[in-house]
């Protein structure tokens, strides 16, 4: 039977962040140019496996702080719940499976009065 953890609200709402964080970043980075600097195309077809890549005007100072802004929240994030008191709470043979299910818990929405 599985072990039910009582995850802090924080910490669940750290994690789903952390999930959301994470969606933005590399739907953003699929958007940009393979390439930060901007470089011509390449062909390398003599190698084990074909490499092609077009050219690459590289990224506007604008997407680049925005990849630097969600790396940065990213890390933020990474500590915060790595890092949160919960842990030590947890015992250490337990920290694995209690990590692994928590990165499994969706924040459910508290309900409002009516």
């Amino acid at each position: 039977m599985a072990t039910p953890y009582d995850f802090p609200s924080d910490l669940r709402a750290g994690q789903e962040e952390l999930h959301q964080v994470r969606a933005e970043l590399s739907a953003l980075l699929k958007r940009l140019p393979w390439s930060v600097a901007p470089l011509d195309g390449f062909s390398d077809t003599g190698g084990w496996r074909k490499v092609e890549r077009p050219a690459s005007p590289g990224w506007t100072a604008d997407e680049q702080a925005e990849v630097e802004k969600l790396r940065q929240r990213e890390h933020e994030l990474a500590v915060f719940v790595s890092c949160h008191r919960f842990w030590a709470e947890v015992a250490a043979a337990e920290r694995v499976d209690a990590r692994m299910k928590l990165k499994h818990v969706h924040e459910i929405p508290e309900e409002t009065e009516r």
